[in-house]
Formats: C-alpha cells, sequence, structure tokens
C-alpha cells in the first residue's frame, strides 16, 4: 500500500509523459503498480489510451543515423521483427562468443529510439537482444512475411540516404551479423622447404540475391574490391581477399569482439 501523496506525485509524472519505468525507479515503486495507476486514472478521466513512442517515422524528432546505418546491417543478416497479436519487438540474434556485439547491438536499438524497453534472453549458443515496440515495422520496411531470401529486399529512398552517408557502419553491421574475418593459410616450398604463409580475409554470407547486392554496392563505394562467390550456380558470398581491400577492412571493421 502507498500513501495517497505518492499516488498523487506519481500521477502528476505520469500524465507529463514521463514513462512507467522512469516513474517506478524515481519512487521506488513497483512497474505494475505505476501501470495500474495509470490505467485507473486514464479511466477516470475517459482518456484514450495512446501507447507512448518515439518513432522518428512517426514524428519530426531527429534520431543517430549513424547507429541506424549499423542496426541496419544487423537487421538486414540476423535480425527480424516480430508483430503480430500482441508481440511487436525487433530481435537480433549475437553469438555468445562476442559479448561485445551484444552490447553494441543493444545500444544501437536505444540510440535509434529511446523509449521502447530492451532485453535479452538467452538461448542455446546465442543471446537474443530486443527491443519492445511495433513502431520498428516504421523503420525497418522490409520486415513482411516468409524469411528474406524469399522476398524482395530493397532499401527506401530514407534509408538508401544513410546507407550513402554511413556506409562503413552499415558494413560494420552485415559482417557483425552474417560475415566474418579469417586467417587462411597455404604452404609452399622456399628452396626445398615447406614454408607457412598466412593471410586475413572477411567473407559475407546471405541466401538473399537483394542483401548481397546492398552489400556489395556499399563495399565498393567505399572502394573495397570483392568477389562473388556462387553455391550452386546461385550467388552466395562475399569474398574480400586482396590486401589493400583487408588493410581497409581492418581499419574500419576489424575482428569481432
Amino acid at each position: 500500500m502507498y500513501d495517497f501523496a505518492t499516488r498523487q506525485r506519481a500521477l502528476a509524472l505520469l500524465r507529463q509523459g514521463v514513462t512507467n519505468r522512469v516513474v517506478a525507479e524515481r519512487l521506488n515503486i513497483p512497474r505494475g503498480t505505476v501501470g495500474w495507476w495509470r490505467h485507473e486514472d486514464r479511466k477516470r478521466r475517459g482518456e484514450p489510451f495512446e501507447r507512448v513512442h518515439d518513432c522518428p517515422r512517426c514524428t519530426p524528432r531527429p534520431f543517430d543515423h549513424r547507429a541506424y546505418a549499423y542496426l541496419l546491417g544487423l537487421y538486414l543478416g540476423d535480425g527480424h521483427i516480430v508483430s503480430k497479436n500482441k508481440q511487436h519487438h525487433l530481435s537480433v540474434y549475437c553469438s555468445d562468443a562476442w559479448p561485445g556485439l551484444i552490447d553494441e547491438a543493444e545500444e544501437a536499438m536505444r540510440k535509434v529510439m529511446t523509449t521502447p524497453n530492451t532485453g535479452r534472453r538467452q538461448k542455446q549458443g546465442c543471446v537474443e537482444v530486443k527491443s519492445y515496440t511495433w513502431h520498428w515495422t516504421c523503420m525497418f520496411p522490409q520486415h513482411g512475411p516468409g524469411r528474406k531470401h524469399e522476398r524482395p529486399i530493397v532499401l527506401e529512398p530514407w534509408q538508401q540516404e544513410i546507407v550513402d552517408a554511413y556506409p562503413w557502419e552499415l558494413i560494420r553491421g552485415l559482417i557483425h551479423s552474417d560475415g566474418c574475418r579469417v586467417t587462411n593459410w597455404t604452404t609452399q616450398h622456399v628452396g626445398g622447404r615447406p614454408k607457412r604463409y598466412e593471410y586475413t580475409r572477411y567473407f559475407f554470407t546471405n541466401k538473399s540475391r537483394d542483401i548481397l547486392g546492398i552489400c556489395s554496392a556499399a563495399l565498393t563505394s567505399v572502394g573495397v574490391e570483392w568477389k562473388m562467390v556462387r553455391k550452386f550456380n546461385e550467388p552466395f558470398n562475399i569474398s574480400v581477399a586482396k590486401r589493400p581491400s583487408v588493410a581497409l577492412m581492418d581499419t574500419h571493421i576489424g575482428p569481432k569482439y
């Protein structure tokens, strides 16, 4: 039980647009209690319910374009949006082997849309990073039924403008999701003796022709030479192997962490 003054303080903050989470933290009250007070207050005043959001596509609010370019790469690689019934959230899957990428994915979500709650769900070998709002479908209009490689994936003009401004951030997101940096090696005989040579390569693997096209276009725009590798006569893998291009990738991307 909470006294009348505490409840009135909470309602005053809520009516100013402060979120349930912030009110609960500020007054040290369970979030469920704050939500119930808000519901009862709206009901008593006949106020229609509108979920608080800060969607940059539905409001004039500016947002972090650099973070969005990175998040777009993550979404095109290992992300998806759940948008059915009462479930609305963006999910990005990150391997347990790369805790830094898990943190960066959640940070990017918060930079693009600050209001929705974020969370993590541990799964076998990976962590699902989530952000809860149905407005993620506004930010990623590529969302639709079925798998990405089974439907067209085309960037909207406003997305392309962001990608053109921050191509390296998009490439980082793509490599951090469906890409990798590996060290290959070979043995050659020099002076009659075997000698081991090591060389670094980058790969981006995806079944979607459109997503491969988005990646290759971004690589070309920053001066990276790449080669398309086919599997069963289908484009499957983008390889970056030439030393100057690998050095450029190392400067802007580097190993996962």
